[in-house]
């Protein structure tokens, strides 16, 4: 009688196991994500909160290592290049201290991003202006201190400098932003198609239903979206002279 049970378990059981749609895919197997932004760019904004939102919707980040960079086409500049310039002037070098500190107060790519995409959210609706960002602590919930420790202490800047190194050594270099880059292969105006690319770059099995359902998916252009192309010095706002911590 146990035995038929065990038996009868097995067959109840076995359909789930075989047929499952969840994907778990190992640390190697993971297709790096890169986003190159800054905080007030209209294409930036729109591709966050349109597009790049969807694969936490999907299930698609449980095969992406995401790594977000907000620093896009500021630029360094001054004595000893000690002075950050961004595209936006002092409002969007503010706002990407305050997403470098989110980004390291709350590791968890699926907490950073839910509050990344809400002050993006609202840059969107103050119409591509700096928005009174701290109402996003009230609205995801979660512990301002560690983020505003950060932004008001030395560790937001350092952040901003270290991501300026990594921009700064992209190869090929970023032409504009949103920069989305799969496996070090940049998109350049295909940005709108990452979820494609991310789908044909994974290796591990099985492949994920969203990624058997692309051609249903109504993504926006990001080429329409306002790109933000790289600006000369001259051309850019300076926020204050800042010095990396040692």
């Amino acid at each position: 009688m146990a035995s038929s049970r065990a038996a009868l378990l097995l067959c109840v059981l076995f359909p789930l196991f075989t047929f499952s749609s969840f994907t778990i895919a190992t640390s190697d197997e993971k297709v790096k994500l890169g986003l190159y932004y800054e905080s007030l760019c209209p294409g930036c904004s729109t591709f966050m909160t349109n597009d790049l939102v969807k694969i936490f919707e999907n299930g698609l980040i449980d095969i992406i290592d995401l790594h977000l960079v907000p620093y896009g086409n500021a630029q360094l500049g001054g004595k000893d290049n000690k002075t950050i310039y961004c595209q936006h002037g002092p409002p969007e070098c503010e706002l990407n201290i305050v997403h470098a500190c989110a980004i390291y107060a709350w590791p968890d790519v699926k907490k950073h991003f839910k509050f990344l995409h809400c002050i993006e959210d609202l840059v969107v609706k103050n119409n591509f202006k700096k928005p009174k960002w701290e109402s996003c602590f009230g609205e995801t919930g979660f512990d301002k201190k560690p983020v505003m420790e950060c932004y008001h202490g030395p560790k937001g800047l350092e952040l901003i400098f270290g991501y300026a190194n990594e921009t700064n050594s992209l190869v090929p270099p970023h032409e504009f932003v949103p920069w989305v880059v799969v496996n070090k292969e940049p998109l350049r105006l295909h940005a709108e198609e990452f979820m494609t690319y991310v789908c044909k770059a994974y290796k591990g099995n099985p492949l994920p239903e969203a990624c058997k359902n692309l051609n249903r998916q109504v993504v926006s252009k990001v080429k329409e979206n306002k790109i933000c192309l790289v600006k000369e010095p001259a051309a850019l706002s300076s926020l204050r002279k800042m010095s990396p911590v040692a």
